[in-house]
């Protein structure tokens, strides 16, 4: 079988499996907490991907202000506390990081 079909097929059956949860949940009406639960999925998902990447170096746990991930992952967080804007938040992590790394 060609190569671009299976990459094909693959695509949409991730893109029917994937809107068949979003056609599912408009139809039925879930309990208030399953709503206020599925809210909270995002952050959880955005944490458990970006933790590791900041608290991590050479598979090894590396929790120092030496660490310029770290830092600049802090500054971002409290640049979102204040600003409640994804933009600057992104912007202001990676300036922090390159400035850190710079200094290393």
């Amino acid at each position: 079988m060609n190569l671009w079909i299976i990459m094909i097929l693959i695509g949409l059956l991730t893109f029917l499996t994937r809107l068949s949860f979003i056609a599912l949940l408009e139809r039925i009406n879930l309990p208030a907490i399953f709503q206020r639960a599925l809210r909270l999925v995002p952050i959880a998902v955005l944490s458990a991907i970006i933790a590791p990447e900041l608290g991590l170096r050479n598979n090894a746990l590396f929790l120092s202000l030496e660490n310029p991930r770290l830092l600049a992952g802090i500054f971002a967080t409290v640049v979102a506390y204040f600003t409640k804007n994804v933009v600057w938040t992104i912007v202001a992590g990676m300036a922090a990081f390159w400035i850190l790394q710079s200094l290393r």
